[in-house]
């Protein structure tokens, strides 16, 4: 009896040892199998996140990425695979189909400050996030439609500008200088017909001084942009508006240096004797009266300056190399002061 309880007793003993082998040995194989099924997995994600989610390495920031209007999703995806707004145009086309948004691709204008993985730019063109957000563009006052067209088209993307100053010369000085908020996709048409509406709303609220004052606003035009280039200041640009218009009166030679300046781009300390004969039609030096056009945008102080000048026996002015600007009734007067203060 003794010997057939200790033999039982091995006999679990053994069964017991053999369960344990066994269950180690079942456990290490589970462990070898999770680890490569992890393994397996981690490097399949991975592939398809490099190969697949990322962004492409040429991701167009800061361009405009455009779906056209009735556009399907499969032209849409094509058009980003070869934009390289996504690795794969097949990829985008699946996730937008699984996710049931195939048919809510939002036409327009996209823009994209940082490269967007592939699920960003699934969820942008199915809810319409555009990113569009207003640019601040400063036009300086006296700005020529030259020089405007060179600032927005260096910050607008869909701005032509050989069609802008196609259309926005022949209205030099009736678009306002100011600070506007335009779309990265503004137009040329958009950018103009905005900065002329600036401008007649300008004219609107100072109205009542342009008819008590009694000359076309063309001529006002023109005068204010002359005292946006010849003065620095309120006091004289109405003083100088004072002796322009006196000259006028009189039938004298405007003889305005800064007409110079749009058409030949010279400042009047760099003017010959061969400028100032030409016959250039904005040589005041040779043409009575104004310029057949304004020479730049005035701004609102140069407006109000032309149509309020302060009444003076003055007919000459100066402007000394620190800016200060010196007024002559007489011409032995400005002679005296020109040799005086500019030593010619």
């Amino acid at each position: 009896m003794q010997n057939f309880r200790q033999d039982l007793e091995h006999f679990f003993d053994r069964g017991s040892e053999r369960l344990a082998e066994l269950s180690e040995r079942w456990r290490l194989h589970t462990n070898r199998r999770t680890m490569l099924a992890l393994v397996f997995g981690g490097t399949t994600l991975v592939t398809l996140y490099i190969g697949v989610v990322q962004p492409p390495d040429k991701f167009p920031i800061d361009t405009l990425v455009t779906i056209p209007q009735g556009a399907t999703l499969s032209e849409t995806a094509a058009s980003f695979d070869t934009g390289e707004v996504v690795r794969s145009g097949l990829a985008l086309k699946i996730l937008l189909t699984l996710a049931g948004r195939q048919d809510e691709v939002h036409a327009g204008d996209y823009l994209f400050k940082e490269p967007k993985n592939l699920f960003v730019v699934a969820r942008a063109i199915a809810i319409g996030q555009y990113g569009l957000e207003p640019t601040r563009i400063r036009v300086p006052e006296g700005a020529t439609t030259a020089k405007m067209a060179k600032i927005f088209d260096s910050q607008l993307q869909r701005f032509d500008e050989e069609h802008f100053l196609k259309i926005a010369q022949p209205e030099e000085g009736y678009l306002f200088p100011d600070t506007y908020f335009f779309l990265p996709n503004a137009t040329e048409e958009l950018v103009f017909s905005t900065m002329r509406q600036n401008f007649d709303a300008q004219i609107t609220a100072i109205q009542d001084k342009i008819d008590a004052f009694g000359k076309p606003l063309s001529d006002i035009v023109i005068m204010a942009s002359l005292l946006e280039r010849e003065a620095q200041n309120t006091d004289d640009r109405r003083k100088i508006a004072g002796v322009l218009w006196n000259r006028l009166e009189k039938d004298m030679l405007l003889q305005v240096d800064a007409a110079f300046i749009y058409t030949l781009g010279k400042g009047s300390f760099d003017l010959t004797v061969a400028d100032l004969k030409s016959d250039n039609p904005y040589n005041t030096y040779v043409n009575k009266g104004l310029p057949p056009g304004a020479i730049g945008s005035p701004s609102l102080d140069s407006l109000l300056a032309a149509v309020t000048p302060v009444e003076h026996g003055y007919f000459y002015y100066l402007a000394d190399k620190n800016h200060v600007t010196h007024y002559s009734k007489t011409y032995q007067e400005h002679l005296r002061k020109k040799r005086l203060y500019l030593g010619s």
